[in-house]
């Protein structure tokens, strides 16, 4: 028997943050096992979801987000913001994007509050992959070429490269730190825009497997200081792409490397909200989204996916239901999980269980 007889979608609050936990297809699958689903009003318009679409298919359209909040079970997309902390209660089990490692003062009102937290950035599968980071790293992936491309543009106070170049003209030179689903779509974005493209990784044979499938197109480089100092100087668009699951990312990109850099180029630090892997990085907006440092624009949006929210939340709904119902099927949220489920768990009974997580926080 399910602990969970109610699941809350509130409006997200975070600044510029446009999606949505929950599509109205997911509303169905949800009402279908008995659950009572409780949106609030507004929550997902800015994603093309209005509450007519979802009131039709059964849930319950909730005035405020104390209502959304006072379910057993609250899915998000994105970390509880401070004026969310209030809703926390012991008997909470939420289930969202976390980035703690990123967000000690969230991890602090997680604990503090004594509720039950699962992140899914850290929900492993079978495979070692991060299912439910995957769909939204692909976009943010994307979205890096897409906005480098934007910023070098003369009138955003970028050098004036088109990437794509033009007969007889160099194209632009995009650097991607990091080969995982990142770092891949974006390479392959840049590439598809005919950029010249370096691809700088650790893993050697994930650098393998992205020479087997461009054969050469994309050019790979082993990650060490050397390389990457040499890749980033001659770089138009440098994109950071490196993710250590559940801890703060290392920094690859120092000070001395961004002044390096030519005026006008671009960095797109998609690590952002892992703490970022650029020295130079502070977290921006989508209202206010670049800074310039060392004549260099920089672009660090902490909630990416969030510029493009319609096919966001159709692809993070598409990962997450799956999960979602399996947690309604949880006895004990708090007891004996699924392997996946259990590396998913960030925060229990006043404290943080996840080792890795635990461990960036001290």
């Amino acid at each position: 028997m399910t602990s969970f007889t109610s699941v809350g979608v509130p409006t997200e609050t975070k600044t510029d943050e446009h999606r949505v936990a929950l599509t109205p297809d997911g509303v169905v699958e949800l009402t279908g096992r008995g659950v009572r689903v409780a949106v609030q009003s507004g929550a997902g318009s800015a994603a093309g979801f209005d509450d007519a679409s979802y009131k039709a298919v059964g849930a319950e359209i909730v005035a405020n987000a104390a209502d959304a909040w006072s379910c057993d079970l609250v899915v998000k997309v994105k970390e509880p913001q401070t004026d969310e902390f209030a809703h926390l209660r012991p008997d909470l089990t939420l289930f969202t994007y976390l980035h703690l490692a990123a967000y000690p003062k969230v991890a602090e009102a997680l604990t503090a509050s004594g509720c039950t937290a699962f992140a899914y950035e850290t929900v492993t599968d079978q495979r070692g992959g991060l299912p439910l980071l995957a769909p939204m790293s692909e976009i943010a992936g994307r979205l890096a070429t897409q906005m480098g491309a934007q910023f070098l543009a003369a009138h955003h106070g970028g050098r004036g490269v088109l990437l794509g170049g033009s007969p007889g003209v160099r194209p632009g030179r995009v650097v991607v730190i990091g080969a995982g689903n990142v770092g891949w779509n974006a390479a392959r974005m840049a590439a598809g825009l005919e950029a010249e493209v370096v691809v700088i990784d650790r893993d050697l044979d994930r650098l393998r497997w992205v020479d087997q499938v461009y054969r050469g197109r994309v050019t790979t480089a082993a990650a060490n200081r050397g390389s990457i100092a040499r890749a980033v100087a001659e770089a138009d668009l440098v994109i950071g792409a490196v993710l250590v699951a559940g801890d703060r990312a290392p920094i690859v990109v120092d000070e001395q490397m961004v002044a390096s850099m030519r005026p006008g180029s671009v960095i797109v630090d998609v690590a952002v909200d892992q703490g970022g892997c650029i020295a130079t990085t502070r977290e921006t907006t989508h209202s206010a989204p670049t800074f310039v440092e060392h004549d260099v624009i920089h672009y660090a949006v902490g909630n990416m996916p969030g510029a493009v929210p319609h096919t966001s939340t159709l692809a993070l709904t598409n990962a997450t239901l799956p999960y979602i119902g399996r947690l309604i099927d949880t006895e004990d949220p708090r007891g004996e999980l699924p392997e996946d489920l259990r590396a998913g768990l960030n925060v229990s009974d006043g404290r943080v269980v996840n080792d890795i997580v635990a461990s960036s926080l001290n």
